[in-house]
């Protein structure tokens, strides 16, 4: 019974512990501390000396407003992605398509700064979701950052003890981030 109760006490822990550290991270990543680290993108054009350019995307589905509570930001212009750059922090507004079952969400950015290495907050605000990493920018080149959702998981009704399968209606879990084609 010991053993069974710190069992529990080690996985509360962990998932506090995890909570507690993503949202110190959405906190300070919402945040701008300077403004000298990049430049937002309009047109594209040639990369000049030593900069590079970092085109952000992501693809994502919601539920549908008001599932929830009246005040959710899922499914409305409202719902937001923020990127953090070395203390320079952009929120991107998606574009929104209704879908039948709920609410597909684009968002795009292109950014030109220094290349090297920075350090890199994405953050999906009304999920209390962020992540931190770091990138190294190729210098005259254009450098793509994908955020993947990962949804919650549902056991498929058929066979209850098998595999269990991601859906968006059970909301964002996490963020996984590809950088020029490799998962960091």
């Amino acid at each position: 019974m010991y053993k069974f109760n710190l069992i529990w006490l080690v996985i509360i822990f962990t998932v506090l512990n995890g909570c507690a550290q993503s949202s110190a991270l959405l906190k300070a990543g919402s945040t701008s501390v300077r403004t000298d680290i990049f430049q937002e993108l309009t047109n594209g054009g040639p990369v000049p000396g030593e900069l590079a350019d970092l085109h952000i995307t992501a693809t994502l589905k919601t539920h549908k407003p008001g599932v929830y509570s009246a005040k959710d930001l899922h499914g409305t212009p409202g719902y937001t992605m923020l990127v953090n750059v070395d203390g320079q922090a952009v929120v991107l507004l998606g574009s929104l398509q209704k879908e039948t079952d709920g609410v597909r969400y684009s968002f795009s950015k292109d950014l030109r700064l220094k290349a090297g290495t920075h350090s890199i907050v994405v953050a999906l605000p009304a999920d209390k979701i962020a992540v931190e990493k770091e990138v190294t920018l190729v210098k005259g080149e254009m450098n793509n950052l994908a955020l993947e959702p990962v949804y919650g998981t549902i056991s498929e009704k058929r066979r209850p003890s098998a595999s269990k399968i991601s859906s968006f209606e059970e909301g964002i879990r996490g963020i996984a981030l590809t950088f020029n084609g490799r998962s960091i």
